[in-house]
């Protein structure tokens, strides 16, 4: 049987695919746009947490909301993607102050470098590519949006080449799977390839239209995490540009109830993790029957599980990586965890 492979010290990969944060607009009559505001504004609900005593009623917060314009009942939600050559992906490899032996660099180096012409013209590359591909027009990305939608058009270009946009009806395409590909899918997926395999460098733009058959709909960026956040401060929303000044106490005769904290937006991380939930090569997935996100030790904060340990994580396929096989689930996982980058250090 075949040693594992030693890996360097100090490994860690780039990133291949870079997404840009999803800016929301509404979309008014007359197709007229305009960007959706975070806004921030104090709310007196209900007390109906454990907690409270016979005596409390209200739930006084300051929190964020987005919501369409009045007039508007469509929304439209922009980011752009772009992939890099995987012949750049190695970032870092250096010998560690564990190693011992003078050319465990130099060997993993090459074995890597062999891999990566095997991946590159390989079938596997083009499926975990067309997976990307479906998860960009299916609309996974737009979260909780897409559920709240009657319709849901995507739309996407290549380096502004508009009259060559492609459009998929994103609620039509399935989110639990990956097959029946369209031939428009196939034909954007041999695009973004082209990228990865460094014959093209092209940005592409992602829109989503959706409508949701009412105006001034509440919708939804992506939630914030704070620590130590104020007493009576419920939720801070993502939101991109200067937000409005805040107006001085004295100025009473316009006393300011809301505040714009800027435009409403789903984050780039949040969209890309989105588009790399492809992985239905983990062990559990035919009892699980749903994608998780490309993780070395496939956690998945949504269903709190690590799917992924022992042999079947990323860390122990990759000291197998001088015999595997890219057309594999194994060698599929692996180009994806490369192409998602990371640190592989062995020490």
């Amino acid at each position: 049987m075949q040693q594992s492979l030693k890996t360097a010290g100090v490994l860690a990969f780039q990133r291949s695919l870079y997404a840009t944060d999803a800016q929301f607009y509404s979309v008014l009559p007359h197709q007229q746009e305009k960007p959706v505001w975070v806004i921030r504004h104090g709310i007196r609900g209900t007390q109906n947490v454990n907690k409270a005593t016979e005596k409390e009623f209200s739930n006084i917060q300051i929190t964020d909301t987005a919501k369409l314009d009045p007039t508007a009942e469509k929304m439209k939600v922009v980011f752009d993607i772009k992939f890099f050559d995987l012949a750049n992906s190695l970032f870092a490899c250096a010998k560690g102050k564990k190693d011992k032996e003078k050319d465990t660099v130099k060997k993993f180096r090459a074995t890597y470098d062999a891999f990566l012409t095997r991946a590159k013209d390989s079938h596997g590359l083009k499926e975990v590519v067309l997976r990307y591909v479906r998860n960009c027009t299916n609309g996974r990305w737009l979260w909780r949006n897409l559920t709240l939608a009657s319709t849901a058009t995507i739309t996407v270009v290549k380096n502004d080449e508009t009259e060559h946009g492609l459009s998929f009806d994103a609620v039509a395409l399935s989110r639990k799977g990956f097959t029946d590909y369209t031939a428009d899918e196939l034909a954007l997926a041999e695009l973004f390839v082209a990228n990865l395999q460094g014959y093209a460098t092209d940005r592409f733009r992602v829109t989503a239209l959706l409508d949701f058959g009412m105006p001034g709909v509440q919708v939804y960026p992506s939630q914030l995490y704070t620590s130590n956040k104020p007493k009576g401060f419920a939720r801070p929303l993502y939101a991109v540009g200067a937000e409005e000044p805040v107006r001085t106490v004295e100025d009473v005769m316009h006393f300011q109830a809301t505040r714009k904290m800027g435009q409403a937006a789903l984050r780039d991380d949040k969209v890309a993790n989105a588009i790399r939930t492809i992985d239905t090569w983990y062990p559990d997935y035919e009892s699980i029957q749903r994608p998780i996100a490309i993780e070395p030790q496939g956690v998945s904060l949504e269903l709190q599980e690590r799917f992924r340990i022992k042999k079947a994580s990323a860390f122990e396929i990759i000291q197998k990586i001088d015999e595997l096989d890219p057309d594999s689930p194994n060698g599929m996982f692996m180009i994806a965890s490369l192409i998602r980058g990371g640190v592989y250090s062995g020490e």
